[in-house]
């Protein structure tokens, strides 16, 4: 699901969880109308990816004449900066750049770090039901933050039985899939240990790292 997360991540703001578009857009009310899901979710994804801004609520002037007065439709984002996602392997990137005109952050160096699984999994948390249902998923099959795996399912033996080495006299091999599900408890207790201990980050990284390519 990594390329799916991605284009989730480029879709939504990654503070408020709300779509970077709205139907203020045309291109963004002409998406909606696509009734096939792939589609309109690969549509509403690119006219959000370019988006490096969660807009807020523009406010009304009194000075302004009676026309431009009239409401407008209210995004009602957050004016948080949204990262440039990258692909890296089995790793996500964001680039946070600041925008021209923010006063507050211009000529600052971008900063670049890590998009981890526990960070993408809140960002996923945020998004509504009805965001859900534009972007073209299912709030009852496919919600976003099921794409993250929190709990691991174990089968039981009787889907991975033991097989005999010598014809039943001797020692039993395990199956290949409770060999990896070793693997996964085995890196999985690292990674418990080095957050106990508290190791350095780079040491307790390697381990997710390990973790999340069992897994």
């Amino acid at each position: 699901f990594l390329g799916k997360i991605k284009k989730i991540l480029e879709t939504v703001c990654h503070n408020c969880g709300k779509i970077l578009v709205d139907e203020s857009n045309p291109a963004f009310v002409e998406a909606l109308r696509a009734r096939d899901p792939k589609r309109r979710f690969d549509a509403i994804w690119r006219l959000c990816k370019p988006k490096m801004i969660c807009e807020t609520s523009m406010p009304v002037e009194d000075d302004q004449p009676e026309k431009q007065k009239e409401p407008r439709h209210d995004h009602g984002g957050c004016g948080n900066i949204q990262p440039e996602v990258r692909r890296e392997a089995l790793k996500l990137t964001g680039t946070w750049k600041a925008q021209k005109g923010d006063d507050e952050h211009e000529g600052q160096q971008a900063e670049k770090k890590p998009i981890t699984p526990q960070m993408a999994l809140n960002v996923f948390r945020n998004i509504s039901t009805q965001d859900i249902h534009k972007m073209g998923l299912s709030n009852d099959y496919a919600r976003p933050e099921w794409m993250i795996i929190t709990v691991l399912p174990v089968p039981p033996p009787p889907v991975r039985p033991s097989i005999s080495m010598d014809g039943g006299a001797g020692m039993r091999g395990e199956d290949d899939l409770t060999y990896k599900l070793g693997d996964i408890i085995r890196a999985n207790g690292n990674v418990k240990r080095c957050d106990l201990d508290g190791s350095p980050q780079h040491l307790t990284q390697e381990f997710e790292n390990l973790l999340q390519f069992h897994v």
